[in-house]
Formats: structure tokens, C-alpha cells, sequence
């Protein structure tokens, strides 16, 4: 707890095992920053630049684990870490032109102020939310160790952010898995106005260490000696013995948490005690009075840092506007994919759904070696639904892994794997436990390609739908939560053989697909399906029957209900449509098919409300209208959460109605 008097001890730099060379470059390392952060305040004031996060007061911290660092191991810095950016070197007209939202910024002015990652410089920017990039830096560390590279991966978080459930997450599958992580906590007092006494009751953040069985330790942010050689003995020794290590940085934070907030929650006192503690200013006495530097070195070094400031400024000023164009705002959206087409063999086998999902698997986790397999209990266990028994014995638990029930960190983790250069695939138990992990797929894989060019290479695979009687949190079919996203696929056969088709382009596709497999499906349906590998593609629908009588569009189970209602009302002239694949959209089978029957009806296990039902509904409506004899009908489950017991069930479910729906737009 911060108290209005904190007994705060001086300074006392340990510069023994440091060189001349070397203490110069850590003063010189954090001038530099502060200078900017002078120049952006000003800025800020004259309406050049929109938003500041100032970490003035904690330059120590930023620079001193960077400085530890090896150029090419990842740090995945917050707000207040400028120090970052600029002891990696990375070119000042770039950093102002970012803060300014010009082209040649890292976001192309679609992110703003350190919301951006940059695999030149080996930094991966936060986004608002700020727990996700704990599961991403988890990620990027399990990609070393897989890789066997000795190298470590560090994580920034403020106070505030370790109440997150993210923060307990990430450290969770760090401590299991062994993972060569730090996690840096700058605990600088207050969240935006909130101070710690109000945000936690353990006496220090790195207690919390020991509730994951990790190392931890305390380190006085506002000394740059003491951060860059106790971070570079960590980070040392957790490269020979890989291992998560939580760092408490005790500083403050002398700004507001953006300048707009201000400081009036603060206790003078408690700023003016923290300012005599100011990391540039003792570090520059400290290296005058030890005759390291003089006041015509200082000197000379301001003069460069602002002469480099002016003039990368002016490329910044001088650069216009950023501009774009539909098409090219759209392409940039997904990461480019050529669909490759590798065709079957005649050879076939009667199988189920399930098995059809299972042999996708096993054939894409041998093609490609560098995909990783997480889920919970999906290793010896094989899954709740058995599609990975026996995974283990072929590739091994360092592909196939347990994870603990922490949905958002798998999630964060699977798109560090992918910043890395790796594939993978998270299991969704079931897919309404994908709501644990929503976050970090709407916000982080979804936009991530947009924001700053970098792909998710991840598939999340959602065992979805009722029929089964599991009730309201284990029968949701809930891919309207993804298809309103852009950014995401969103795949849903119901076929064993477009199962393992199109799963085999989901693994080959470097974007973030969510593929929705119906549990009710899984052993009920059968099929002859290929024995060898082969692929189908996205954005093309299966024309199931074809007629002139209406269009029947749906997909997953649907389908079959659909298949099974024409029969009972022996309707052989009813074209039937099974989407497959949800975004991309097969609009024009959608337009074809309704252009000729000049009656539509939209089928769905959702609710209407909001349903993707309804966005089809509305496309027919738009580009069909001329074409329909009948209004669009959409058909979809009651209003309710879905229940458990099977009357309930069966009437919550729409295929009934679909029937009397049905007879009612063929008699129009």
C-alpha cells in the first residue's frame, strides 16, 4: 500500500561489475526517451499528436531490460515503455510518423500510440485490453523451446493489469510448461486514479509468484544499474534453464495516465518525494561525481538527441496524409492464401463425422511440422469426443498438448506460436466455453493482420450445436458471435467428407478460422470418404438437391433436417444448399439457386435475432428482389437459451417449424 509518506531510500547505483562504455550507454539510453516525451508533450498541447501515455519516471525499467536482452529475443512492451522502442533502435521518423497516423508508421495510421508489432525490431505491441499479450508472450516462448533457441521472452504489465484474469492465465501455463518467460510488472502506484491499496491486498506483486510456483523478485525500477544487471542475470539464467520468472519494478508514475487525466488524485508530498528520485537525474549526478561523464558529454549528447528529434520530426510533418482505397483497405484484412487443391484417390471408407475430423488431424499435424495441437484433455486422454486418442504415440507432447481451463491465455498463446512462424490449433472443449477466450479472438487474431501486417496462424476448432440434451452451456451453436468479425473464417460442414476437406485448408490457410463441428453429427452421420489427404475449398457451397419448386439455404445440422423434412413431405423439387463455409460466403450459389426458384427460405439452429440467418436473409433481399415470388423466411430456434430436458429441447429446436414454415412459402 502506498502511504502518504513512503520511506523511500536513496538511490545507490552498483556500477562495479559495469563498464565506462556501458554506464554511459544506459544514461544515454534513457535520455533519449525523456527527450521525445518532452518534445511529445509539447506536441500534444499544439493538436499534433492526440494521445500520450507518458512514461516519464520509469525509463530505467524500459531500458535496463532491453539492455539486457539479445537484439533478436521478443519483448512485448505497454504504454509507458518508449525505452523500448528506442534502446531497439528503431527509427525516429517511423515512431513520430505512428503517433501522427501517417502510412509510414507501423499501422498505416489504422492504430494509434504503441498499439503495434514490428518483426524487424522484435517488438509486439499491446492492444487496450491489456491482459492478452501474457498468453501471446507465453506463445512465443513455447515456440523457443520447441525450437530449442535459448532465448527468453519479456512481458510487460502496470499494477493494474495483474488483476486481470489474463495476467493469472498466462503465469498458470508459464509455470506448467516450463516456458523461459519474465513477466515485468511496473507497479508505479495508481491505475489511472486507483491506488494499489485498492487494487490488491498482498503486500507485494511478487508474492504472487509463489502461487505458480515461479520465481520472483523486487527490483528498484528507478535504478538502471541495479534493473540491467539483475534482469541480465535473470535473463542468463533462464536461457540455460528455461523457466518463468515474475519481476515487481517499484516505481511511479509522475504523468497521468494519459495527460488529459492529470495528477490531482496524488498527494503532493508522495510527487515530490518520487520526483528526488527522478532515474535520469540521480544517474547523471551519480556519473558526474564518479567523473564517468562531464557536463560537456551531457551536453553533447542532448545536442544529437535533439537534432536527431528535429529532423526525423520534420520527415514525420513533411509526409502526407495517409490515404487508402476500399479495395485496398479489404485485402489487407486477411493475410493473402492460394488455395492449393490436392485431390483424392479413389480408394474410400464408410466413416463417421467424427472420425472424418479426427483423420484431418492426423494427416495435417504430419504434413505440417510445425503445428501445434493444444486443448484440455485432448493428449492420452484423447479429447472429451476420443478425436486425438492415440495422437501421442505418433507425435509426441510437445505437439499435443494439455492445456490447463484457461481459455483467453491458449488463445494469446496459440498467436505468440504464430508470431513465431508456427501453426496451431486450439480445441474449444465445447464451443460455448469459447466465451472464456473471446476476447483475445475478436480483438487480437481478428485485427492483428490489419493493424500491423502480422497473420494469425490459428485454427480453434468449436464442437457446437444440440440435439443431445447437454443443456444451456454445452448446446449453443454460437457462430454469430464470429461471422459479424471481420478478420475471422468461419467454416461449418455437414459432411464427414467436407469435414476433412475443408479442415485440411483450414491448416493450410495462415488465418484465424473458426470451425464449427456439430457434436449431434459426430456419430450419427456417416459417409465414404477418402482414405488420403486431400483439400476443399472456402467460399464455395455444396448444391445438395437441386430444383426449381424454392431454395433451402443452410448448414450443420440443418442440412440433415432439411433432408429430412423434403422426404416426409416427398418435396422432390426443392433446391437444397449446404453452405459449408459461413465467412467467406458463397453469395453467388446463394443468388443463383434464388434466381431461379424465386423463393428463399433460411434455415438456422440459432435464434433469429442477430442470427447469420438473418444476414443471409438480407442479402437475398438486397440482390434477389426482382427475382422473388414470396418474402425471404428465415427459420430459426426459439428466443430462449437453449434447455436441457429433450421435450424442452425438441421444441426449442426449429425443425418442426421449419416444416410448417416451409408448406407455407411453397403454397404463397
Amino acid at each position: 500500500m502506498l502511504s502518504s509518506k513512503p520511506q523511500l531510500p536513496l538511490i545507490q547505483f552498483q556500477s562495479e561489475r559495469l563498464t565506462r562504455a556501458e554506464l554511459i550507454d544506459l544514461y544515454s539510453a534513457m535520455l533519449k526517451p525523456r527527450m521525445i516525451e518532452e518534445k511529445m508533450l509539447i506536441l500534444l498541447r499544439q493538436g499534433k499528436i492526440s494521445k500520450w501515455f507518458s512514461g516519464i519516471g520509469q525509463e530505467a525499467i524500459s531500458v535496463g531490460v532491453t539492455k539486457a536482452m539479445q537484439e533478436d529475443e521478443y519483448i512485448l512492451p505497454m504504454h509507458r515503455n518508449l525505452g523500448v522502442f528506442t534502446s531497439r533502435n528503431i527509427p525516429l521518423n517511423r515512431l513520430f510518423a505512428q503517433w501522427q497516423g501517417k502510412a509510414s508508421g507501423f499501422t498505416k495510421g489504422r492504430d494509434r500510440s504503441f498499439h503495434f508489432g514490428t518483426q524487424e525490431f522484435k517488438i509486439i505491441g499491446m492492444i487496450s485490453h491489456l491482459g492478452p499479450q501474457m498468453g501471446v508472450a507465453d506463445g512465443i516462448a513455447l515456440a523457443h523451446k520447441l525450437q530449442d533457441e535459448k532465448k527468453v521472452t519479456a512481458v510487460f504489465t502496470g499494477e493494474g493489469g495483474t488483476s486481470e484474469g489474463d495476467f493469472h492465465e498466462a503465469l498458470n501455463i508459464a509455470s506448467v510448461w516450463d516456458l523461459p518467460v519474465m513477466f515485468c510488472i511496473e507497479n508505479n502506484g495508481y491505475g489511472l486514479s486507483t491506488p494499489t491499496s485498492e487494487q490488491y491486498r498482498c503486500k507485494d506483486l511478487a508474492d504472487r509468484g509463489a502461487g505458480y510456483g515461479m520465481e520472483s523478485h523486487i527490483i528498484d525500477g528507478n535504478n538502471v544499474t541495479e534493473v540491467y544487471s539483475k534482469v541480465s542475470e535473470i535473463a542468463e539464467s533462464i536461457r540455460t534453464n528455461p523457466r518463468p520468472v515474475l519481476i515487481e519494478f517499484k516505481t511511479f508514475r509522475m504523468r497521468g495516465h494519459e495527460e488529459a487525466s492529470g495528477t490531482k488524485y496524488v498527494p503532493q508530498e508522495l510527487m515530490d518525494e518520487w520526483e528526488e528520485k527522478d532515474p535520469i537525474i540521480n544517474f547523471e549526478n551519480y556519473l558526474l561525481e564518479n567523473e564517468i561523464l562531464d557536463t560537456d558529454k551531457i551536453q553533447d549528447l542532448r545536442n544529437d538527441f535533439q537534432k536527431e528529434i528535429d529532423e526525423n520530426l520534420q520527415i514525420a510533418f513533411a509526409e502526407d496524409p495517409v490515404s487508402s482505397s476500399y479495395s485496398k483497405e479489404l485485402e489487407d484484412v486477411f493475410q493473402e492464401f492460394k488455395y492449393e487443391e490436392f485431390t483424392h484417390f479413389n480408394e474410400v471408407e464408410n466413416i463417421r463425422f467424427v472420425d472424418a475430423i479426427s483423420q484431418s488431424l492426423k494427416e495435417s499435424t504430419a504434413r505440417h511440422e510445425n503445428l501445434v495441437l493444444m486443448g484440455q484433455d485432448i493428449a492420452d486422454y484423447g479429447g472429451v469426443f476420443k478425436i486425438t486418442e492415440g495422437f501421442t504415440d505418433k507425435f509426441g507432447k510437445d505437439r499435443l498438448r494439455n492445456t490447463p481451463i484457461c481459455e483467453s491465455a491458449v488463445v494469446g498463446t496459440a498467436m505468440g506460436l504464430s508470431i513465431k512462424g508456427m501453426k496451431a490449433m486450439v480445441e474449444m472443449q465445447f464451443s460455448d466455453f469459447v466465451s472464456s477466450g473471446f476476447n483475445p479472438i475478436v480483438n487480437y487474431l481478428a485485427k492483428v493482420k490489419y493493424r500491423w501486417d502480422q497473420n494469425a496462424d490459428v485454427v480453434i476448432r468449436m464442437p457446437c450445436g444440440g440435439g443431445v440434451g447437454a443443456g444451456p452451456f454445452h448446446s449453443q451453436t454460437n457462430e454469430a458471435w464470429f461471422t459479424k468479425v471481420p478478420g475471422l473464417k468461419v467454416i461449418y460442414p455437414a459432411f464427414p467428407y467436407d469435414a476433412k476437406g475443408l479442415l485440411n485448408t483450414a491448416f493450410n490457410d495462415p488465418n484465424p478460422i473458426l470451425f464449427f463441428e456439430h457434436k449431434a453429427l459426430y456419430r450419427s452421420v456417416r459417409q465414404d470418404v477418402p482414405v488420403d489427404y486431400y483439400t476443399l475449398p472456402f467460399g464455395k457451397a455444396s448444391k445438395i438437391k437441386e430444383g426449381t419448386q424454392v431454395s433451402i439455404i443452410t448448414y450443420g445440422a440443418g442440412v440433415h433436417w432439411a433432408l429430412e423434412v423434403l422426404e416426409e413431405m416427398e418435396l422432390s423439387d426443392a433446391e437444397l444448399l449446404d453452405l459449408r463455409s459461413l465467412q467467406p460466403l458463397d453469395i453467388d450459389s446463394i443468388c443463383e439457386s434464388v434466381t431461379k426458384t424465386g423463393k428463399a427460405i433460411v434455415l438456422t439452429e440459432d435464434s433469429l435475432t442477430g442470427s447469420f440467418a438473418s444476414e443471409i436473409a438480407a442479402i437475398i433481399s438486397e440482390k434477389c428482389f426482382e427475382s422473388l415470388d414470396a418474402p425471404v423466411m428465415r427459420v430459426g430456434s426459439m428466443e430462449t437459451p437453449i434447455p436441457f430436458a429433450r421435450e424442452l429441447e425438441k421444441e426449442y429446436l426449429p425443425k418442426d417449424r421449419f416444416r410448417e414454415k416451409l408448406q407455407e412459402l411453397i403454397e404463397y
